[in-house]
Order: structure tokens, then C-alpha cells, then sequence
């Protein structure tokens, strides 16, 4: 008798799990050491990226390395001297209630040295230069400079110039500074004795 039915798989051909070891064997271990590897490289980078920063912003705010020459110059207040050496005629041009003192500035040793600037501490005068800022001395040199002092406001200037001084700007290869020269009592005297010729009447 012929008969039809389901077919039967035949000897050695029933169906199999398709390597249930896909899911949790041997085959998932490529793809977990492929996953670690790459977290790890990430991590790697990311460590390496923090160093990098790290070490821009450590070089970035490091304190400026000293020049081992200039660092064995002496700054240009050390090797400069400035003395006073009298009244002196004031330059033609001058403007009214102007007087001059003249003072030598020398300088003992170093470099060279350049006047940038000299000024005075009361409001009330202006102060000019001859020979005008810049100037130069060179070592072993000195050089007569002449003041010359204006009056602009005799109510903001002393009668009497107990300590004056002179406030001038020294430049040399090692360093820009501002020095307060105290030229002395004879200095005092003649500045305060001039302060009362020029404001005479204000003084009175």
C-alpha cells in the first residue's frame, strides 16, 4: 500500500541546534576580546590626551627661564651715581619762572647705562633735560646734565624743599628701573631758593 506522510528526516540528518555554543561558547570569545581591546586602546588614548594637557598647561605656566648672561649683570641702579654740582644758567628758550641745576651722572661699572627719563616728585613743576632722554654712558664715563625746572602751579610746590630728589629711569641688557637720587643739602637749599624767586609773590 502507498501511502503519503510527513517526511522523516533520514540517518544523521534530523535538525540540530545551529552551535548553541554561538551564544555563550568558544565563538562569542573573538568578539569579547575584540570589544576589551578597544575599550582598552580608548582608555590608553585618553589617558595619553589627559598627559599631553597636562604637561602643555605645566609648560605653558612655568616661570621664564633667566638668561644665564644677563643674570650676571648687574642692574643699571648698582653702577650708576648721580651728584649735584650746582645752579646753572637756564637754556635759551626757556619759559618764565624756569631755573637749571646741573648734576653729574656717571656710571662705575657694567654695561652701558640709558636715561629713559627724569622727573621731580612735586606736582607743580616740569622737568627737562639736556641733553633729552635717551642718553647713553658708557662705563668708566660721566656726563654733565643739565635740569632744567618749570613752574606750572606755585600752590603745588614747597616753599621750603626739606629732602628733594630726582626720580630717573636707568636702562641696561639687564633690567629697566626707576631710582630716587637725594642730592643732598646744598641741592635742598638752591631748589628751595629758586621756588622762591619764580613764586615770589605767591610766597609773600
Amino acid at each position: 500500500m502507498n501511502a503519503i506522510g510527513p517526511v522523516e528526516p533520514g540517518e544523521g540528518t534530523r535538525d540540530q541546534p545551529l552551535h548553541t555554543e554561538a551564544t555563550g561558547g568558544s565563538a562569542a570569545r573573538p568578539l569579547v576580546l575584540f570589544y576589551r581591546a578597544h575599550r582598552r586602546a580608548a582608555h590608553g588614548a585618553l589617558a595619553a590626551a589627559l598627559l599631553l594637557a597636562a604637561g602643555g598647561y605645566l609648560y605653558a605656566s612655568r616661570p621664564p627661564a633667566v638668561h644665564p648672561v644677563r643674570a650676571e649683570l648687574p642692574f643699571p641702579a648698582q653702577t650708576v651715581d648721580v651728584s649735584y654740582l650746582g645752579e646753572a644758567a637756564v637754556p635759551p628758550g626757556a619759559r618764565p619762572h624756569s631755573f637749571a641745576f646741573e648734576v653729574l651722572l656717571g656710571v662705575e661699572s657694567g654695561p652701558a647705562v640709558t636715561v629713559t627719563r627724569v622727573t621731580q616728585p612735586y606736582d607743580g613743576l616740569s622737568v627737562a633735560s639736556t641733553p633729552p632722554p635717551p642718553f647713553r654712558t658708557t662705563p668708566g664715563a660721566a656726563r654733565k646734565v643739565v635740569v632744567t625746572m618749570h613752574v606750572t602751579e606755585c600752590g603745588k610746590v614747597p616753599k621750603d624743599a626739606g629732602l628733594p630728589f630726582l626720580d630717573v629711569t636707568l636702562r641696561n641688557a639687564r633690567a629697566i628701573q626707576v631710582q630716587s637720587f637725594i642730592l643732598g643739602p646744598r641741592y635742598a637749599r638752591d631748589l628751595s631758593h629758586a621756588l622762591q624767586v619764580a613764586c615770589s609773590n605767591d610766597f609773600a
